[in-house]
């Protein structure tokens, strides 16, 4: 059966105004990105819960996915000057980014070429004119030439070509700093796809700057953990008190590539679940932009992204006035494979990133980042370092963190414990997916197995 046909699994839409139709509805001129849709059927099979809870599944993960695939490391401003140095950190894996005195950022697997250790520290960033192991005092460059072995009279068969760092593949975009520890790794131009088509002018994320970074340590598979922001379906349950401003089921959900995938959800606007009758002032109140009023004729969406407009661009000393009510308002979310989101949007500048912690399939740590938009020519500057919230402290509580936002942070992860003991313990071994509103988890999971499929 054809997608238009309403029989076709997968056609069925919410009904009603779907987040484009509201967006267009606005009436703003919006980038064409923001209104392009894509979407595939692929199938309704159940997602087996042993790829969140299997030593063995997870083992071929840190194996066959992990080292072949890129993923973000750090920002550009983490390595500012020449000898500026941050480790990332992945399972088992560990690589340390470097800024050389020539300026050229390189990356290198975190061992020394003597007997292994370590030579920066897992999780940690500073500056030296050197990459030193702390055990025996072997040294490199700033560029990974051999400098020092102490008795080197003692090692005849160590030579300084056989012995430089190898260096693991690396490019930037957007600002960030991207690693992949495969050697015949395609470029990452090639996974990037159309985010980077997207990522264009206003939206260019190397115009932005870490305003706010938290960790916090999820009881949960690194999978589980991202797919919880990859649909707006749980808002009906876990954020219901948002149902009277924010849409949810009519969210529209595209799948752009195999790497590549959005979900765009409306702020401003009730959910098709709330059916209680509200004025569009109501609307406004319960969004607490306080004092504001909605003159006749206009709505609460665009009275709140108005202000929004206002007292944003006056902190930011950034001119907002051409972005649409919804870059002001709405949740627009796209995931890179196979780890982060993006928010190219000004009111919710989100990056997320979910990574295994050590080999234990059941950890995951959650990167929380907020990229504020600056002037045009900022330099770069170092970030904050970032804030450990720990399992028992809400995000609320976080210093620098917006408290009504993170109270529904509390409420995105509260439920991944409670998730993951079910995984293990249910007699139904498997998810099973919505068509449409869940199409980005089925999705991340085909392209998942594209990866192990390669051995």
């Amino acid at each position: 059966m054809a997608l238009d046909d309403p029989l076709s699994p997968g056609f069925a839409r919410c009904p009603g105004p779907a987040a484009r139709d509201i967006i267009l509805a606005d009436g703003w001129q919006v980038p064409d990105a923001l209104v392009a849709e894509a979407y595939d059927y692929m199938g309704d099979d159940d997602i087996a819960y042993d790829r969140y809870v299997s030593p063995e599944f997870f083992e071929r993960e840190m194996t066959h996915l992990w080292p072949r695939t890129w993923q973000w490391a750090c920002r550009e401003e983490h390595l500012v000057e020449p000898g500026d140095w941050i480790t990332y950190d992945v399972g088992r894996h560990s690589v340390v980014i470097v800024r050389g005195e020539d300026e050229v950022i390189r990356a290198f697997p975190n061992a020394c070429l003597h007997r292994g250790t370590q030579l920066k520290r897992p999780g940690a960033s500073g500056s030296s004119t050197e990459l030193r192991c702390p055990f025996h005092g072997w040294s490199w460059t700033l560029e990974g030439g051999l400098k020092n072995v102490p008795c080197r009279w003692d090692f005849p068969h160590v030579t300084d070509e056989a012995f430089q760092l190898p260096q693991v593949r690396c490019e930037t975009w957007g600002g960030f700093v991207f690693i992949n520890m495969d050697p015949d790794a395609r470029p990452l131009a090639e996974q990037l796809g159309p985010l980077a088509e997207h990522f264009t002018g206003r939206w260019d994320l190397a115009n932005r700057r870490i305003a706010l970074h938290l960790q916090k340590e999820l009881p949960t598979n690194w999978k589980a953990a991202q797919e919880a922001f990859l649909e707006a379906y749980h808002v009906y349950e876990t954020h219901a008190q948002g149902l009277a401003t924010a849409g949810d089921a009519n969210a529209n959900y595209d799948i752009f590539s195999a790497h590549v995938t959005r979900f765009v959800h409306t702020i401003g606007t009730p959910s098709p679940h709330y059916t209680t009758p509200q004025t569009e002032q109501e609307i406004l109140d319960k969004m607490r932009v306080d004092g504001a009023v909605v003159p006749e004729g206009r709505t609460a969406r665009s009275v709140a992204a108005e202000k929004s407009r206002e007292t944003l661009g006056a902190q930011l000393g950034v001119d907002l006035s051409d972005y649409s009510d919804s870059e002001m308002l709405d949740s627009i979310e796209y995931h890179l494979f196979p780890n982060m989101c993006l928010f190219p949007g000004v009111s919710l500048p989100m990056i997320y990133r979910f990574r295994p912690i050590d080999m234990d399939q059941s950890r995951t740590m959650f990167d929380l980042v907020f990229l504020k938009l600056v002037p045009e020519g900022t330099p770069l500057d170092y970030p904050p370092d970032p804030i450990p919230v720990s399992a028992e402290m809400s995000y609320a509580d976080a210093p620098g963190m917006n408290p009504g936002l993170g109270a529904v942070y509390d409420q995105d992860t509260d439920n991944l414990a409670a998730q993951y003991r079910g995984f293990e313990s249910s007699v139904k071994r498997g998810q099973t997916l919505g068509n449409y509103q869940e199409a980005r988890i089925r999705r991340f999971h085909r392209t998942i197995d594209q990866y192990l499929a390669r051995g």
